[in-house]
């Protein structure tokens, strides 16, 4: 690929990542205002919200093929035309206070989330390939960046008492205006496994990569960290609203500043990969994640609480990309080592919610928290399976760059 077609698909890349965020805390912003126009308690809240776990696990698990047999182009199209639909479904659900039609397009987005970012994430990794330089942080960062701006714009619309249905209505307007722009910049063809040739055929296939160790620890990190930007992502405007007494604009803020530190961290994180290996930086980030949790569950003051949550959002920021970085240079089949990490991660978005709201309705929203706690400082101790600033994979694969876990399909050297 030229220079010119790189820095094109890596922006269209990032604008996907970008309105995904966008999407995502523009209606999280207003989760208590449509759960007040459901009439719904915080664990039947929870079954709402399973609908978008349902839908992530179908997305992720259906994505990898996918990706294999058409490539990365069309899953990432359908999956964002997906997520602009679902903004309107979750809308109209709204509109009517009906929890199913709310569950319903959550599951939409959920399934357009999932398949989506697995292909772009692929997309990622190969631009990261061809550049030698690290995309995906910078890529996850985009999407924190949409959150911050979906999470202010939500807030702005819930302090003037805004109808949520006519503001998601506004953002699904964008959203599909953002992707028009930017699915020309994506190439076809990424993903696509070559097909085998007749007289290759008994070659035996290669180790499944679910058997490889090092890879399922990498799983565990990416499920950990994954569980702690979920569970913010899905929680923390009521966490501050039924846990610490805020009301619900002030909640929106704080998940505009916890955006906001995924943000920072996502953008900053090039530096220090530059400076640390993997796992150094994966284990400062658990521990950060881990401290901002203990403030948020044990601290009874709400300025502390809320101020934690910066923490907590630096914490989950480099734990996801750093990891899926780490599965996509671990061994051969890129698309199968980052479909497979992607799916261990979407667990904590299938259990998450209607755990932690059901442990919510029993015991309070901050109790739940400790679970989602002690993953996270679990991921402490699993940090050292991110290994090295640059494994010996890549290494390899970047004397010689042909044939490698990204394949197009009529083309035998990498470009």
């Amino acid at each position: 690929m030229t220079d010119h077609a790189v820095r094109r698909r890596r922006r269209a890349l990032y604008l996907f990542f970008f309105l995904n965020g966008i999407a995502m805390s523009s209606w999280i912003t207003r989760t208590p205002d449509v759960r007040d126009r459901l009439g719904v308690s915080t664990g039947q809240m929870g079954l709402v919200l399973f609908g978008l776990s349902v839908g992530s696990m179908a997305g992720i698990l259906c994505s990898g093929r996918f990706v294999s047999r058409f490539g990365t182009r069309p899953v990432t199209a359908l999956g964002t035309l997906f997520v602009t639909a679902s903004v309107v479904v979750v809308g109209a659900g709204s509109a009517l206070a009906s929890a199913l039609l709310v569950a319903a397009g959550l599951c939409l987005f959920g399934l357009g989330v999932g398949a989506g970012e697995v292909a772009i994430n692929v997309d990622g990794a190969d631009v990261e390939r061809i550049t030698g330089t690290a995309v995906l942080p910078t890529l996850h960062g985009c999407f924190s960046l949409g959150t911050v701006i979906g999470g202010l714009a939500g807030m702005a619309a819930t302090a003037a008492a805004f109808p949520a249905h006519w503001h998601l209505l506004a953002v699904a307007a964008v959203t599909a205006a953002l992707f028009g722009y930017a699915i020309g910049g994506v190439p076809a063809g990424t993903g696509v496994r070559a097909a085998v040739p007749a007289s290759d055929s008994a070659r035996p296939a290669g180790p499944r990569v679910w058997k490889d160790r090092r890879l399922l620890m990498i799983g565990a990190i990416v499920l950990a960290m994954a569980l702690a930007e979920g569970a913010a992502n899905d929680w923390l405007p009521l966490l501050m609203v039924d846990g610490h007494g805020l009301d619900a604009a002030v909640g929106s803020l704080v998940f505009v500043g916890f955006a906001a530190a995924m943000t920072l961290g996502r953008f900053g994180g090039a530096f220090f990969l530059r400076r640390y290996s993997r796992a150094t930086v994966v284990r400062a980030s658990a521990v950060s994640g881990a401290v901002g949790l203990c403030l948020v569950i044990f601290s009874d003051n709400a300025v502390v609480a809320a101020a934690a949550v910066l923490f907590w959002g630096l914490g989950a920021s480099l734990g996801f990309p750093v990891a899926l970085s780490a599965a996509g240079d671990s061994g051969p089949d890129e698309t199968a080592r980052v479909g497979l990490v992607a799916t261990i991660g979407y667990l904590a978005f299938l259990v998450g919610p209607p755990t932690l709201g059901f442990l919510g309705d029993h015991y309070g929203l901050r109790p739940a928290m400790v679970v989602v706690l002690v993953f996270v400082a679990a991921a402490v101790l699993v940090a050292p399976a991110a290994g090295t600033r640059t494994s010996r994979h890549r290494e390899a694969d970047a004397a010689v760059p042909a044939e490698l876990a990204v394949e197009r399909p009529g083309q035998h050297t990498g470009g």
